[in-house]
């Protein structure tokens, strides 16, 4: 029996309740952590250089979500002009998506040195992340007008993993979003 899509559960969020008392005693280890992490950064001569390979790597996984089948080591060589005759072109296409991903999230955190994270960062990102790639012509940098889901390549809906939210309810769920992470709370990083 074929299981059932995971779909997006309208009304979850923002959660109208945030159960502090459960949260304090992780909130302070994870301050401390990014503390550490924030002066670590600010030793090294250029926090860039050392963040590539992470900003890589987390390009490479996250881009599996949409079905994208680059490596690490794949998306390397073609940045070192090594391109293996075994490249084929939907390879070259998987690895132009992830750069894509690194180059978006690069000018996402340029742009958080002037903005506050906002529905303006992430359409960027967004038209960056579509730019000559799979899905250009479907309107990059704007919410999706169409239904979609996640799942493997030319599946149907009744057949994907996830269905997110529908295109009619996305733009005020967006904006429920922003208002939520720029409210007051006692603590901004469990707000994050």
């Amino acid at each position: 029996m074929p299981r059932k899509p995971i779909r997006y559960r309208e009304g979850g969020f923002p959660p109208k309740v945030i159960d502090w008392e459960q949260l304090i005693p992780l909130i302070g280890p994870a301050s401390a952590a990014l503390a550490r992490y924030d002066g670590t950064l600010a030793a090294v001569p250029n926090a860039a250089v050392m963040l590539s390979p992470l900003m890589t790597q987390e390009a490479v996984l996250s881009s599996r979500i949409e079905g994208t089948q680059a490596t690490m080591a794949e998306v390397l060589e073609f940045e070192a002009g090594l391109v293996p005759d075994s490249f084929a072109a939907d390879k070259i296409a998987d690895i132009h998506e992830v750069l894509n991903y690194r180059k978006a999230m690069r000018r996402a955190v340029e742009l958080l040195n002037d903005l506050p994270l906002c529905q303006r960062v992430m359409k960027e990102a967004h038209r960056i992340l579509m730019e000559g790639v799979r899905g250009r012509g479907k309107a990059p940098g704007e919410y999706r007008r169409v239904p979609n889901w996640i799942g493997p390549a030319g599946c149907s809906i009744e057949e994907a993993k996830y269905v997110p939210i529908s295109s009619e309810k996305l733009p005020r769920a967006m904006d429920r979003w922003e208002r939520f992470i720029h409210a007051n709370a006692p603590d901004k990083l469990a707000q994050l």
